[in-house]
């Protein structure tokens, strides 16, 4: 985890939920529109906080895309953003590719709920049979994911002042499950409570203790689980119906499902 997850929540939701100047949503936002089976390489929505030009004290919060999976400002192409989609709360102060995300540009990755797999002891055609569920608040609100960014230069596009030649990537922190949620995977990722908001996105902050303290799992009750179809298992496939929960007898049509709970 995190591998998958899913993104409706429309641009005038999240500007209230993470109070965002309607002038500091970036055109892209627009553009990206509603995505049920969010898959590492994705253009995703991220809130981050960014020091002011003319005023450097200060911040401005936005509104923005970028691409899940990423690549330090050293690296010298985009390929290693395909390894680097998660950051383990446990190592993400020392890793050389985090660290200085750490240290200053730490965004909020918004989320109606992410994907995860439960490995079963039964196996189909001599396979371990993986069926995927859910997780998600109950209350349908919003689940804000802690991540991290970073800006790449592209070298290969001559003038900077191009947008083309900044590439904006990010990861999803995580931590080990809840005792919940464990039975599904052992990993899950990292939240930002609503009152945390602002600390978390603080480029002005840096110490990295105070900014783990930041972090929690999902308190039990929190997130919920249920079982959906097969389907996502593909980033062919997308759509709300991607949601569905699938009764605990029913038949999937990509297999027979296996009941967790």
């Amino acid at each position: 985890m995190c591998g998958r997850y899913a993104s409706s929540r429309s641009p005038s939701d999240l500007v209230a939920e993470f109070e965002i100047e309607a002038g500091n949503v970036r055109e892209s936002v627009e553009e990206l529109g509603e995505n049920y089976n969010v898959a590492p390489t994705n253009q995703v929505m991220a809130v981050v906080e960014r020091k002011d030009r003319e005023q450097p004290d200060t911040t401005v919060r936005k509104l923005t895309t970028v691409k899940w999976g990423l690549v330090p400002s050293w690296a010298k192409d985009t390929s290693i953003g395909s390894r680097l989609i998660n950051a383990r709360m446990e190592t993400v102060a020392e890793k050389p590719a985090f660290k200085k995300a750490f240290q200053s540009r730490r965004c909020i990755l918004p989320a109606d709920g992410y994907y995860e797999w439960y490995t079963a002891e039964e196996k189909l055609n001599g396979k371990p049979v993986k069926q995927p569920y859910f997780i998600h608040p109950p209350d349908g609100s919003v689940l804000a994911m802690a991540g991290l960014y970073e800006i790449w230069r592209d070298k290969s596009v001559a003038d900077p002042e191009q947008d083309a030649a900044w590439l904006w990537t990010c990861t999803v922190l995580t931590t080990s499950a809840t005792d919940d949620l464990g039975r599904i995977h052992d990993r899950m990722p990292l939240l930002v409570e609503r009152e945390r908001y602002d600390a978390w996105l603080d480029p002005l902050s840096s110490d990295p203790d105070d900014l783990l303290e930041l972090l929690v799992p999902a308190a039990p009750g929190r997130l919920e689980a249920y079982a959906v179809s097969k389907a996502v298992s593909s980033v062919k496939n997308n759509g709300p119906h991607l949601l569905d929960p699938l009764p605990p007898d029913a038949e999937d049509p990509q297999d027979t499902p296996t009941t967790l709970f």
